[in-house]
């Protein structure tokens, strides 16, 4: 069970894990209470991408994703009390209220969406890549969509020109093997995703997702690349969510007994099982990471709970213009 990483990175990598996971079991508590409503997709099962994925990258960089957008927008440091304000639709929340679950946004973290047309940030998160090397930076721009996605044309588009121009930008499909509730195999004759990489003589890997290790090794590499100027990278990152695509999803289309195997793998109880046997944690030590956990989702329900509704006349604000566009002049 050796590892040539820290008992720091792994303290941080099992709190986030659990926040990101208690996180998510409280918001579907919630919806299930009524208190939130509309489209609600949880990211349990996946949290070992956003782990590694932090520990891989820097605070510039960015980061855009699809609508099972909670977990990373968490992880890149968007407050947890504003997401679940944002779930609860009130003036506090990362969007003001508007976005919900599947718009959550921190462009002051660099956390650009939360998007709900599939594979639209595809094409998004190319063009914040152009960005950083328009302006000279070595930030890149960490692309997530799902297996479903990959289906899309964008996709195909943006490879090219992403390559062609060599763009900073690592894309990364979270493969959690359904899509909203079809196997690849039934939509696809290339199973391997990372393989649609070949066309465009784009550098790939096959990751897995269950493990923030490979994740963080497989990101870092693609990192490099894209910093140096070589380049984007396509990750597709094996993972499985133990929840239904959304809320409303009956996944009559998998076994209970295939969701338990998952579990067995699960990334927060194997993080946990290295930090006792393999850096002496104590129980005790866990225990008070549990707790401040618990105690901060707490306080996420009561900050939402008490905050106001949006006021009527920000119905058409944030809406198209932006006031200040650096580009519109007289």
């Amino acid at each position: 069970m050796a590892t040539k990483f820290t008992k720091e990175t792994y303290l941080y990598w099992y709190e986030l894990m659990l926040l990101l996971r208690r996180f998510e079991e409280k918001a579907g508590q919630l919806y299930g209470m009524q208190k939130i409503r509309g489209f609600c997709h949880l990211y349990i099962g996946q949290e070992a991408i956003a782990a590694g994925c932090m520990t891989a990258t820097k605070g510039e960089d960015k980061m855009i994703t699809a609508y099972r957008d909670h977990g990373l927008a968490i992880a890149k440091g968007v407050s947890a009390k504003s997401c679940m304000a944002e779930l609860y639709g009130k003036a506090t929340g990362c969007s003001k209220g508007k976005g919900g679950s599947m718009h959550f946004f921190g462009v002051d973290v660099g956390f650009y969406g939360g998007h709900g047309i599939v594979g639209a940030q595809i094409g998004t998160g190319a063009g914040l890549a152009f960005a950083e090397k328009y302006k000279g930076t070595d930030a890149v721009c960490l692309t997530f969509f799902g297996d479903g996605a990959a289906r899309q044309g964008m996709l195909h588009e943006t490879f090219n020109l992403a390559m062609l121009w060599k763009l900073p930008v690592i894309f990364i499909c979270e493969n959690n093997n359904y899509a909203m509730g079809t196997s690849v195999s039934r939509t696809s004759n290339v199973v391997d995703i990372y393989k649609l990489a070949d066309a465009y003589e784009m550098p790939a890997d096959s990751v897995d997702g269950m493990d923030p290790e490979a994740v963080h090794e497989a990101v870092a590499r693609a990192v490099k690349r894209g910093r140096t100027g070589e380049g984007p990278t396509l990750l597709e990152i094996k993972t499985y969510r133990y929840k239904g695509h959304s809320m409303s999803d009956p996944q009559k289309y998998r076994s209970k007994d295939e969701v338990e195997e998952y579990k067995q793998r699960d990334p927060i109880e194997t993080s946990k099982k290295k930090l006792l046997e393999v850096f002496g944690v104590s129980e005790a030590e866990i225990e008070v990471i549990n707790e401040r956990v618990r105690l901060e989702v707490e306080e996420c329900v009561r900050f939402s709970e008490e905050s106001p509704y949006p006021d009527a006349d920000e119905l058409l604000k944030d809406v198209y213009v932006d006031q200040n566009y650096p580009f519109i002049v007289d």
